[in-house]
C-alpha cells in the first residue's frame, strides 16, 4: 500500500500535495497491521490518535455480556477511525473497534490538526475544517440510526433504513455497505428473520435485491 497516495484520497488530507504529506504528515504517523478479529479500540481505552484505514474493514460495535453485539457502523478504506473520540474531553471509547478483515491503518496524533506549529497553518486549518465536517456527518449518522431503531416492527426498520439509503444516493437502486449479517446487527434484528422478511417484501413487489444491492419499487421517498 502506497501510504502517501492513500492519504491523498482521504477527506482530511485530500487538499495536501504529495510533497507536504511526505514531509509534514508521514513522519508523525505509523502503520498498524491488524489481523481479522483483532481489537484496535476497547471500551474505556483512551484514544488520542486518528486512524486512516488504508485497506480492510473495521466494525464499530457494542458487545454485551450475553455475547450478543450491536453493529454501529462499518469503516471502509479511506475512512477515519477515532474522529468521534479524539475531540471529546475524556477521549475514552464507549465501544469496540474490531478488524473484520485483515486491515491496515495509518495512525496520526490528533495534535497534528488541533495544535499550531506541527503542520503549517495553510495545511492544518483546511484539515481541521474537514474534521469538523466529518464529526457532523458522524453525528447525523447516529441520529439516523436512532430513527431506525425507534421503529418497533421489523419491516418498518427495513423500510426506514432502505429509504434513507435511497435518499442518500438519490435513486431507487443502490448498494448498501453491509453484508446480510452486518445489516441484521445494525438493525438489531435476527438475521434469519431479516432474510425471511426481505424475501416476503420482494415477493410483494416492494423491493428487489441481490446480495447488498437493492431497488425500491414504486416508493415515494420521504425526507428522512
Amino acid at each position: 500500500m502506497d501510504v502517501p497516495m492513500a492519504l491523498q484520497k482521504n477527506e482530511l488530507f485530500a487538499h495536501l500535495p504529495d510533497a507536504v504529506i511526505q514531509r509534514e504528515v508521514l513522519p508523525h504517523g505509523y502503520l498498524q497491521t491488524l489481523q481479522k478479529g483483532q481489537v484496535v479500540i476497547s471500551p474505556q481505552q483512551k484514544v488520542d490518535r486518528l486512524g486512516v484505514i488504508l485497506t480492510g474493514r473495521i466494525h464499530i460495535m457494542h458487545l454485551f455480556p450475553s455475547g450478543q453485539y450491536s453493529l454501529m457502523s462499518v469503516l471502509l478504506p479511506m475512512k477515519v477511525l477515532g474522529a468521534d473520540l479524539v475531540c471529546t474531553r475524556s477521549q475514552r471509547s464507549p465501544y469496540h473497534a474490531v478488524a473484520a478483515l485483515p486491515t491496515q491503518v495509518f495512525s496520526l496524533p490528533i495534535e497534528l490538526l488541533t495544535q499550531p506549529g506541527i503542520l503549517r497553518e495553510e495545511h492544518r486549518l483546511p484539515a481541521l475544517n474537514q474534521l469538523l465536517t466529518l464529526l457532523s456527518q458522524e453525528n447525523m449518522k447516529k441520529e439516523y440510526r436512532l430513527a431506525i431503531l425507534s421503529q418497533k416492527g421489523l419491516r418498518e426498520r427495513i423500510m426506514v433504513y432502505l429509504t434513507m439509503q435511497a435518499n442518500k444516493h438519490q435513486k431507487n437502486t443502490f448498494t448498501i455497505p453491509f453484508s446480510r449479517e452486518e445489516m441484521a446487527s445494525f438493525l438489531c434484528v435476527n438475521r434469519s428473520a431479516l432474510s425471511h422478511e426481505l424475501s416476503l417484501m420482494q415477493k410483494e413487489g416492494l423491493l428487489s435485491f441481490q446480495k447488498n444491492r437493492f431497488t425500491l419499487h414504486d416508493q415515494e421517498r420521504g425526507t428522512l
